[in-house]
């Protein structure tokens, strides 16, 4: 009789196990899925510490990003022949330390990448939702115009717009939001659209719900998690347009520490001192890898027809 109350137990305690996983909340399932990509959780990782010395630069840089230290120019890293622990990263050609200049640049360009972001997001946003609710009066003209900024690409777009505007800090994030602008405009109509048709919003327009209220209160937080992917992987292509532009003499003017500003003004020193292009170089391959390795984690984890094991 014991032998058979125990064997009772087993299939008790097998059914309760579903439900507790059944009864996961959305945060814990997320960070579940998002968890199991060891390349997104590294990546995350490895960009969060860049966001703290961005957020922590004034107390981690070592010295000045514009300080010249002129009996110490082109000094190599500190694990190099003739390197010095003063200077880790070693300095470039006016003699300014390359950590401390990496680490300011890190807020700079990050900088960048949010501002052009949400200047994009934002309007992007509006625009895509009218397009989807009006799609015969304002529908029309705007994917008209979002087909002739989409004509060009995004870097051609933003030098078009640096030339007009004239180069610096906040042209660049201007010409940079204007570029991808188009994209987030397309993906909220296409997200709005497949919405607009089923029940719950139905139900709302019956219920007197007024077209804003319909359009950012009902439909808009179903479309917002491929626009946190899009805006994720958009936050990597600002920053490596930045650099671009920097690189091109057209976006943050020297002396100010910008990675891309940076390898332009080392690559004369390729061969003589190639650390001073090699480290402002695989910074931004790192940062620019780390925030595409996340994106793919959120996209896997908000999507629920990309989860794994579904």
């Amino acid at each position: 009789m014991t032998e058979q109350l125990h064997e009772g137990r087993t299939p008790v305690a097998a059914w309760v196990e579903p439900d507790s996983a059944a009864q996961q909340t959305p945060s814990a399932e997320f960070w579940s899925v998002f968890s199991s990509n060891r390349g997104a959780l590294l990546a995350g990782i490895f960009f969060a510490l860049i966001v703290a010395c961005a957020l922590l630069a004034q107390w981690l840089a070592p010295h000045s990003a514009i300080e010249q230290f002129r009996d110490h120019m082109l000094v190599p890293p500190c694990w190099a022949d003739g390197g010095s622990t003063e200077f880790l990263f070693g300095t470039d050609e006016l003699g300014r330390d390359i950590l401390s200049r990496l680490i300011v640049g890190a807020r700079i360009s990050l900088m960048i990448g949010l501002l052009s972001v949400l200047l994009s997001l934002l309007p992007g946003m509006v625009l895509g939702m009218l397009a989807a609710f009006y799609p015969e009066r304002l529908g029309a003209v705007i994917m008209r115009i979002m087909d002739v900024m989409l004509a060009l690409p995004s870097l051609l777009l933003a030098i078009c717009v640096i030339t007009i505007l004239g180069p610096g800090l906040i042209n660049t994030t201007i010409a940079i939001a204007i570029g991808t602008l188009p994209g987030y405009t397309r993906l909220t109509r296409a997200a709005a659209l497949t919405e607009v048709g089923k029940d719950y919003v139905t139900a709302s327009r019956v219920a007197g719900a007024s077209p804003f209220r319909l359009m950012f209160n009902t439909v808009l937080p179903n479309c917002i998690a491929p626009l946190i992917v899009n805006a994720t992987l958009g936050f990597s292509s600002s920053v490596l347009e930045a650099a671009a532009l920097g690189f091109l003499g057209l976006g943050v003017q020297p002396p100010t520490p910008e990675w891309g500003a940076m390898l332009s003004a080392a690559r004369d020193y390729i061969q003589r001192a190639p650390w001073v292009v090699t480290l402002p170089g695989v910074t931004v391959l790192l940062t620019v890898l780390s925030v595409n390795l996340l994106g793919d984690g959120l996209r896997d984890a908000l999507d629920p027809k990309l989860k794994r094991g579904q």
